[in-house]
């Protein structure tokens, strides 16, 4: 197979809700998953249960017309809509030609297709690990046939069944490795604590806009594509507010629903990035018929990592194609912006340095002429309001808003 040759791939889901649009959507997402990860998607199957069947996932008669769909599509892969068992997916694959994997291992796929870092590296490759590990029994055909394709870069392309022992040496060794990646971090983060840096983190659906948002507020590089997880390593950049305050932006993984646990997981240590923000900025896209299950899908993973009780400004992304029955939530502080609006984003520093402000204390200090050192500390570390000079008396009313554990504080103190 050329590497611009697409595998063709069927997919297949089990509606087990009343709610049919929120299904259908589930399925679109799962279709769009497929193309990022270079699939094309033939054909959907599709059925209604009240439970899954505990061996094939879909009943008898589904699973002998999707023999027969197979038999004239001959897709490469078949795609689930759940995480499969291991007992089901080796009853599948025993039925079928094509290759069988899940929602899960798509997912895991486009993560190890989009790590650029060695930790995002690392951290996909122990959660491909770690949800192989149980699927090896009586695989050993199945995984000795793996190609290249969707589901099986990363640790699929070596003989994983070869040896339980040496994957566990992997994984442990990953952990490792991962390990002394997180003590460098916390040696960053530390210094930026003490420094007192206001730190916000960028969280969302994938493919809100976050990156889009992140490039335009710090003029950086990330990846923008309109593609889900495009971005997946963090990147942290300096951010200019209108009052010339200099803060630490996050850019961060994007969630989905159905997020498998062993991602979440891989990801605990990367997110801790989010854990020591001082604001969230938690990107919606306006645009989407969904967005309101992204809201809640985000919510609740931030519940699952201990991060939902950190002060949360919601920001309503692609204003300028919003979907028309978009209303705003009521439960959160919120803006509506188009990322790719200057005057929006204007704003949306300005919402931030107000939401900064209820943080931090007012001060009034009036420095000397000659403390000029301090007057460009304090526009940069701390917001300033207003800054005039007494010519008379040769010094500077400078007026503005600090963190009260702030070092600079202490400076400010001594001119009040």
């Amino acid at each position: 197979m050329t590497k611009n040759e697409r595998e063709k791939v069927i997919l297949v889901g089990c509606q087990l809700t009343d709610d049919t649009e929120q299904f259908l959507y589930s399925m679109e997402e799962l279709k769009s998953l497929t193309e990022t990860a270079q699939g094309e998607s033939l054909a959907m199957i599709t059925q209604k249960r009240e439970r899954v069947h505990p061996g094939t996932y879909i009943g008898k008669g589904k699973v002998e017309e999707l023999q027969r769909l197979e038999e004239e599509l001959e897709p490469d892969i078949i795609i689930f809509n759940d995480e499969l068992s291991p007992s089901q997916i080796r009853n599948l694959s025993a039925g079928m030609s094509a290759r069988v994997i899940d929602r899960t291992q798509l997912i895991l796929d486009i993560f190890a297709r989009r790590a650029r870092s060695r930790e995002g590296q690392l951290q996909v490759e122990l959660a491909q690990l770690q949800y192989l590990m149980p699927r090896l029994a009586g695989q050993g055909t199945a995984l000795s046939r793996l190609g290249g394709g969707i589901g099986t870069r990363g640790p699929g392309e070596t003989k994983l069944e070869s040896d339980r022992r040496h994957i566990r040496r992997r994984i442990d060794e990953i952990k490792r490795q991962l390990q002394t990646i997180v003590h460098h971090r916390e040696r960053y983060r530390s210094r930026r604590k003490k420094n007192k840096a206001f730190q916000i983190a960028l969280v969302g659906y994938t493919n809100a806009g976050k990156s889009t948002l992140f490039n335009r507020l710090t003029a950086a590089d990330s990846l923008e594509e309109n593609q889900l997880f495009a971005t997946l390593d963090p990147l942290t950049r300096k951010l200019v507010l209108p009052s010339g305050y200099q803060a630490i932006l996050t850019d961060t993984v994007g969630f989905i629903q159905d997020l498998p646990t062993t991602l979440v997981a891989a990801f605990r240590s990367t997110l801790e990035e989010v854990s020591e923000a001082d604001l969230l900025l938690h990107v919606v896209d306006s645009s989407n018929p969904d967005f309101m299950q992204h809201q809640r899908t985000v919510r609740n993973l931030l519940q699952q990592l201990e991060m939902d009780h950190l002060p949360e400004l919601t920001v309503y992304n692609k204003r300028d194609v919003q979907h028309e029955e978009f209303v705003p939530s009521s439960d959160a502080e919120n803006i509506l912006i188009s990322a790719v609006n200057e005057e929006d984003r204007l704003k949306l520093k300005e919402v931030i340095e107000g939401m900064m402000k209820e943080q931090m204390s007012p001060y009034n200090g009036r420095i000397p002429s000659s403390a000029g050192k301090l007057i460009a500390q304090l526009k940069t570390e701390t917001i300033v309001d207003s800054i005039d000079f007494d010519e008379e008396n040769q010094f500077y009313r400078v007026k503005g808003f600090a963190f009260k554990d702030h070092p600079i504080t202490g400076e400010i103190i001594k001119y009040t």
